[in-house]
């Protein structure tokens, strides 16, 4: 695996994380992002890069630090 593949993985795992302790269904913050189920799934697989915008958005509404869903040392 490429260093940024492993990166999208880890950060894909730290924004599942988030949502579960949030107890926030893929489906209730794809609402709350506006955007489909499946995006957010294949965000947090890592199938599929996400937005600086969305990123923002999603730290946001799950009340996360960008620096904390970047931290890959957990």
């Amino acid at each position: 695996m490429t260093n940024k593949t492993t990166k999208l993985i880890l950060l894909g795992e730290n924004i599942k994380h988030a949502r579960k302790a949030k107890k926030l269904s893929q489906n209730a913050l794809a609402d709350l992002l506006d955007i489909s189920r499946e995006h957010l799934a294949k965000i947090e697989t890592a199938k599929r890069a996400i937005s600086l915008g969305l990123l923002f958005d999603l730290c946001e509404k799950l009340e996360i630090s960008e620096k904390d869903i970047f931290d890959f040392d957990k």
